[in-house]
């Protein structure tokens, strides 16, 4: 493992803190990159248990107008192209609230949410009707499944491989979660775009792994499953949607094909391509450290939008607490009135910004 960047030691960037917490000291984990020339894979040094970051988890994707609008776009496309009824079954892994399921759901597709996260499966359940299994996903997980008759004609898994410990068990599971003929479309934060954008705020303990196509192409590979097709998409920064099914024997496709001959000639899978990434990360923290402290000179009042994880890394990064910002805003009515980890920064509604 060759080190790529060190942001420091940091507090879990959703662990947000409570009325009641804030007189305590909260835990902090090391947050650096590094790059494997075996693999090719991309990864952070330090894991913290599952069960610490996601059984009690305040992320709902509901609160997200794009992740509605993403997600129904990609179930329409789905099943306008698969011959899905109600003999078939839809699956979502990290199903959330049931903010995609719900649009199989209202099509009278069989549907079942596998999401690790009790509250937030409850709201999937009692809200919208999703049968949800409250579990985290694996190989075992999906024996368990498939020994109760249950096998998935497609399964989703939108930004939840960078999650998961263990890569190869999560692949496993698919194959045997998979009908012969189903389909599985993925989603990874895409680790080229990260890296030419510089999208360090991206970057916290919840994702463990950064993905080049390479590396995870030949993840499926090793599990006996085939990418089938491939797309980049804007979402989260840029991301990959990946395509893929039982391995038949078939021959590459050329989408496929032409993203790994791509990334050959970038130099995605060599260390050089990071090397110069710790750098221009520093130069950012002091660029946008002097603008908001020169906005903060000029006698303004500042605050952010968003109570996201990636504006956890970026502010306690940064340095940028109550000596420069306000508050922070945010739609969700499960984060307002807690406080940003590390930086204890109170989070409220938007309507605070037209108040004050």
């Amino acid at each position: 493992m060759q080190l790529v960047l060190s942001l420091g030691s940091l507090p879990l960037a959703n662990a947000l803190v409570t009325a009641e917490q804030l007189d305590q000291q909260e835990s902090t984990y090391p947050l650096e990159l590094a790059f494997c020339p075996k693999c090719s894979l991309v990864q952070i040094t330090e894991t913290v248990p599952p069960e610490e970051l996601f059984r009690d988890y305040l992320y709902f994707s509901s609160f997200s107008d794009t992740m509605l609008s993403h997600a129904q776009a990609i179930v329409e496309r789905v099943i306008e192209w698969r011959p899905l009824d109600a003999n078939s079954l839809a699956v979502e892994i990290a199903s959330n609230d049931g903010y995609l399921l719900q649009y199989y759901k209202q099509a009278g597709i069989p549907v079942l949410g596998i999401e690790p996260a009790i509250n937030i499966a409850r709201v999937a359940q009692d809200e919208r009707g999703i049968r949800t299994l409250t579990d985290f996903f694996d190989a075992e997980t999906a024996a368990r499944l498939v020994e109760q008759g249950e096998r998935a004609d497609v399964i989703h898994a939108n930004n939840v491989l960078a999650h998961v410990p263990d890569l190869n068990g999560f692949v496993r599971g698919l194959r045997l979660l998979l009908k012969p003929e189903g389909v599985a479309i993925i989603e990874v934060p895409y680790v080229k775009d990260l890296i030419d954008r510089c999208e360090f705020d991206t970057i916290y303990h919840e994702h463990l792994s950064y993905f080049s196509f390479t590396a995870v192409n030949q993840l499926f590979e090793r599990q006996g499953l085939a990418i089938q097709w491939v797309e980049r998409l804007a979402i989260h920064g840029g991301s990959l949607r990946i395509f893929v099914g039982v391995d038949s024997g078939a021959q590459r496709p050329t989408v496929v094909t032409e993203l790994l001959d791509e990334e050959t000639r970038w130099g995605v899978n060599q260390v050089d391509f990071y090397q110069d990434f710790a750098q221009r990360v520093a130069e950012l923290k002091t660029s946008l450290r002097n603008f908001v402290f020169d906005l903060k000179d000029r006698k303004l009042r500042l605050a952010a939008y968003g109570a996201a994880a990636k504006g956890s890394t970026l502010l306690n990064y940064l340095g940028i607490g109550r000596s420069a910002l306000d508050f922070v805003v945010d739609r969700s009515t499960h984060k307002q009135g807690r406080y940003m980890p590390g930086v204890r920064l109170p989070i409220y509604s938007p309507a605070r910004l037209l108040e004050e």
